[in-house]
């Protein structure tokens, strides 16, 4: 097997330790005067684009941002709730760069690329470094020194936060290092924007089309380079933990003029949230990773038991996390913890109104916590009651917007009786193929954030998505756009008169006048609703082969039957958003039958995809690295009509094993 000649990672020569500070102590820069000459589009504006901008309009070049949103603010980046990863060794229990790196490739399951994996952790350090000048409000302990706490498919607490809302107050700080080059200038913001195409010029990337969406006017945007950092696409199976606006029609549109799209059928599941309640919803609410750090998940010993939890006896429960992986327990990576608790309510154990769920319960940690604080106290014959409610005191303080925003959806308060979670579409580990400046297989068009494949394999670990999204913007693209823009200096302005200008907005034009004028009978968002069907029931948490290709018919005929039957409300000069939908699903219905192509096509299980064909006796996911340790980069041909390219997965330093978490 040999990395396909259309493929060029760019890693640096020398020893993994050295590759970054070799690269950017070498790489072409480009002076202050041409950087004012030189203009970057920036599509996207959570974490990793606003980072982004921030960061290229501070170095002095020429940037445009653009997001669909009223407000950067309103980015999906601000519902992670977690943390953060990095490697800074504050609890002196063995962490290190090396750790978080070998952490991060083994929770991928040996499908990320090495050389990336490593510049993440060693910048993640600097990263937390930068939050917390920006006045990010991390959780501290009592002596003032950040605190950490532990996540999945790691043993040591790596994890820094701010309550449950981690997500939050890094995009605030990451916005508001945004709106500082926003107010002087240096950035120009266009918010309710959307981009619809990408423009080639002689072979490069050299702007976007994008419709504002409030008045529909089709507008032209020129740049020397564009960063494409519009997040995941695990709104392809509809119900998933991302907002009901998040798409994959930027980075879709990318692949179509020539960016080659990375294992798209990594895809994660998220062990812990609400479970489904209904035909009626249209979005699923995630309950953080953090809640496994202390809280215990279980089901009970018989089956159908339609007791009260609390009313069930602590001998006649299954912690069957901890009977399976008692090295990790409830803190297995998350594909492991999703795939176990399918497997118990598979069989009959799951709970709640829809067997489909179980348990997780903080009645050990209240009580843990509550024993601690006695003895603070001084407390030394507290009575259970007291032990209780100073136990969920500390709780509160941890957890406690999470445990409200649970009571606040169920109605049931989580002190009290535990929280019913089962897994759902979280994280999509694929995206646009980028090389290790993270430039695509298109010159000029970069990938950052969750938008790019490059380091989580087939697995993310908890806390990573925040970590690979600042690092990318703040600390990565700042050094590598350099190496392109360096020989783009002679370019000069770039004309949005230029024929390819006009000709990719007569082609947006048409697509949306195609869309408004098929005037038939079933709305985007049913159509959306069986798309996500087909891919959650054959391309979800388990799939085969048989599966797969029926999705792969079930949706060509639904795309056939979407452009014959769509009907589309209103017009396109005017604040339309069954417009905006319609478009979105229309990429969604394509990239969905590229997800079930890839996952066809890799015969193996490995982190988030799992062949029911390709497991171990004990069910657990079983790779073949000697046929399929690459990734698997699609070049898009034509309708249904993809190539796959190969880059071979090389790992020089570490020992590459059957994973295991026992």
């Amino acid at each position: 097997m040999a990395t396909s000649p259309l493929l060029d990672a760019k890693i640096p020569a020398g020893p993994l330790e050295e590759k970054w500070n070799r690269y950017r102590s070498s790489v072409p820069l480009v002076n202050p005067a041409n950087k004012r000459r030189l203009e970057i589009i920036v599509v996207g504006t959570g974490l990793a684009g606003a980072s982004a901008a921030a960061t290229l309009a501070e170095l002095g070049y020429k940037v445009k941002a653009f997001c669909f949103q009223d407000s950067p603010r309103r980015a999906h980046s601000i519902a992670a709730q977690g943390g953060i990863n990095a490697a800074k060794n504050y609890q002196n229990d063995g962490d290190s760069v090396y750790r978080l790196f070998y952490d991060t490739v083994k929770g991928g399951d040996y499908r990320s690329r090495e050389s990336n994996v490593y510049r993440l952790a060693e910048v993640s350090g600097s990263i937390i470094d930068q939050c917390v000048a920006q006045g990010v409000p991390f959780a501290r302990e009592y002596g003032g020194l950040l605190s950490n706490r532990s996540f999945g498919g790691v043993q040591v607490q790596r994890t820094f936060y701010a309550a449950g809302q981690t997500g939050q107050q890094l995009l605030l700080g990451a916005y508001s290092a945004l709106e500082r080059q926003v107010g002087i200038g240096a950035v120009k913001m266009y918010s309710r924007h959307e981009m619809l195409d990408i423009v080639m010029i002689d072979g490069k990337c050299r702007g976007i089309i994008a419709r504002n969406m409030v008045t529909g006017e089709l507008e032209r945007h020129a740049g020397h380079a564009v960063l494409i950092c519009s997040g995941g696409y695990g709104n392809v199976f509809y119900l998933s933990t991302n907002a009901m606006g998040s798409n994959a029609t930027a980075a879709w549109k990318a692949h179509k003029r020539g960016a080659f799209f990375g294992n798209p059928c990594f895809t994660q599941i998220h062990p812990t949230c609400i479970p489904v309640s209904g035909e009626h919803q249209s979005k699923l609410t995630l309950m953080s990773e953090s809640l496994r750090n202390d809280g215990r998940i279980w089901v009970p010993k018989k089956q159908n038991d339609n007791r009260n939890p609390n009313a069930i006896p602590e001998d006649e429960r299954d912690y069957y996390l901890e009977r399976r992986y008692p090295a990790f327990g409830n803190l297995v990576p998350r594909d492991i913890a999703s795939r176990a608790a399918k497997e118990r309510c598979d069989a009959g154990y799951g709970v709640g109104p829809s067997k489909m769920a179980v348990y997780l319960d903080y009645t050990s940690a209240i009580e843990r916590y509550g024993r601690a604080e006695a003895n603070k106290n001084n407390l030394f014959n507290a009575t259970p009651e007291q032990i209780i409610q100073m136990g969920k005191a500390v709780v509160k303080e941890k957890y406690g917007n999470l445990f409200d925003m649970y009571k606040q959806i169920t109605g049931e308060d989580p002190y009290e009786v535990p929280m019913r979670i089962y897994p759902a579409v979280h994280y999509t580990m694929g995206g646009i193929w980028v090389d290790y400046n993270l430039m695509t297989t298109v010159p000029g068009l970069y990938a950052l954030g969750e938008a790019n494949f490059s380091d989580h394999g087939a697995n993310r670990l908890g806390a990573s998505a925040l970590m690979q999204g600042l690092a990318d913007g703040y600390f990565v693209i700042p050094y590598t756009i350099g190496a392109y823009l360096a020989n783009e200096i002679r370019s000069g302005d770039i004309s949005t008169n230029h024929e390819a200008f006009v000709r990719t907005e007569q082609e947006v034009k048409e697509r949306i006048e195609k869309l408004l004028s098929i005037n038939g009978k079933t709305s985007p968002e049913q159509f959306h609703r069986r798309l996500g069907k087909i891919m959650w029931d054959k391309c979800g948490m388990a799939r085969n082969a048989e599966g797969l290709k029926e999705a792969i018919q079930e949706i060509r005929a639904l795309r056939k039957e979407f452009w014959s039957d769509l009907r589309v409300v209103g017009t396109a000069n005017e604040l339309n958003p069954e417009l905006d939908r319609a478009g979105r699903v229309a990429d969604f219905i394509e990239l969905g039958e590229l997800m079930c192509l890839d996952a066809l096509n890799r015969n193996e299980s490995c982190g988030g995809h799992f062949r029911e064909e390709f497991q171990t006796e004990d069910g657990e996911a079983l790779r073949d690295d000697e046929n399929y340790m690459y990734v698997a980069a699609w070049q898009y041909l034509g309708e249904s009509q993809w190539e796959l390219h190969k880059e071979d997965l090389v790992y020089e330093n570490i020992k590459i094993a059957q994973r295991s978490y026992k």
